[in-house]
């Protein structure tokens, strides 16, 4: 059985485990593993929101553009699609693009056609808004986690491959073991989120991040199951997923979630595919653990996934966490309502 960070990632630990060497976990799982080469990634997140169905073909067409650009050179080396409804009742679709290293993700974004788009007036006076998340965790700030060896998803499709069973899952407090920088930092925030404009006026508002913003994102593919498996998914699994995953988008403010969307994919069409995930943003790990340990809305999922676990073959499970310096974050927002993503829990630069 294999430790869940690489082996030129260990350190000497001067904070332990919340488990003994011993422990053996319930079942396998897996990680993906990158080369010395990979540094730090890139995780872009750009969205297209809408507020009803006659804007629904401007909004398809922008992202259709946003995509065309990820074609180009230096684009992202995996992408995917999704769409959601937020707390506002506004649709949201986002593509998101896994770049292997900052210096292609600038080149990429500084490109005159590229940053020009972005920067035009024109997005402040369509009938869609428009925003992009970026944030470019170092090798040490993140961990993955699959049921599954093959296909990764997300960040895990521009590594290089998977490890064998690791020890560190199926306890609490893992997530946080799995994550390098936790042999030796207990990645605390410190700061806040801060907004260089209006929120409130739907212009241009960029935010910035503070040290050890975490984000989480938790997949769920049923493409593949037979009938059986689907409808033990869509009827047990599903409902209580999506229950505590609503509490975040509505509630999460309380308890130090910034912004938490249960995304469905989709085609370039606007399509469902039968695939998702939570997209969730929050002030730090700690309050991330705290909901998934102690909560009622994560406990349920966590004890009804363990029911079921042993009857699952096909459906296919995962997730990513990360943190991230002040600095290696970006967040704009271009004519979107005020509640959108990290804007909602934003103080007005000003006002700091």
């Amino acid at each position: 059985m294999e430790s869940a960070i690489d082996h030129h990632l260990t350190c000497p630990r001067t904070l332990s485990r919340r488990v003994a060497d011993e422990y053996d976990p319930p079942f396998p799982m897996f990680v993906a593993r990158a080369g010395q080469d990979l540094t730090q990634v890139v995780m872009g997140y750009f969205g297209v929101q809408y507020e009803g169905a006659p804007h629904r073909d401007e909004a398809l067409a922008t992202l259709r553009h946003i995509v065309d650009g990820f074609g180009l050179a230096d684009g992202p080396g995996e992408h995917d699609l999704t769409h959601h409804k937020d707390e506002a009742g506004h649709d949201n679709l986002v593509a998101v693009g896994y770049w292997r290293d900052p210096a292609t993700y600038e080149r990429w974004v500084s490109r005159p056609d590229v940053a020009r788009w972005w920067n035009s007036e024109d997005r402040l006076s369509a009938n869609v808004g428009v925003f992009r998340e970026v944030v470019a965790p170092r090798a040490d700030q993140f961990e993955t986690l699959y049921a599954f060896t093959d296909r990764f998803p997300g960040v895990g499709a521009i590594m290089d491959g998977v490890s064998g069973d690791i020890q560190e899952h199926g306890y609490w407090g893992s997530m946080r073991d799995r994550i390098p920088l936790s042999q030796t930092d207990r990645m605390l925030a410190s700061g806040r989120l801060e907004a260089q404009g209006d929120p409130a006026g739907r212009g241009r508002v960029v935010v910035r991040g503070h040290d050890n913003v975490a984000l989480i994102r938790s997949g769920q593919d049923w493409a593949q199951t037979g009938p059986d498996e689907r409808e033990l998914y869509l009827t047990e699994i599903e409902p209580v997923l999506r229950s505590g995953m609503d509490f975040l988008r509505d509630n999460g403010q309380d308890i130090g979630c910034y912004s938490n969307r249960y995304v469905r994919y989709i085609d370039l069409d606007g399509n469902p595919i039968d695939k998702s995930y939570n997209i969730g943003h929050w002030r730090s790990l700690d309050l991330l653990e705290r909901w998934a340990e102690s909560h009622p809305t994560h406990l349920r999922i966590f004890t009804t996934f363990f029911r079921v676990v042993t009857s699952l073959e096909k459906l296919r499970l995962y997730h990513e966490v990360s943190v991230f310096d002040a600095s290696d974050q970006y967040y704009e927002y271009v004519n979107c309502h005020p509640a959108t993503g990290l804007l909602r829990d934003a103080v007005v630069a000003s006002a700091v």
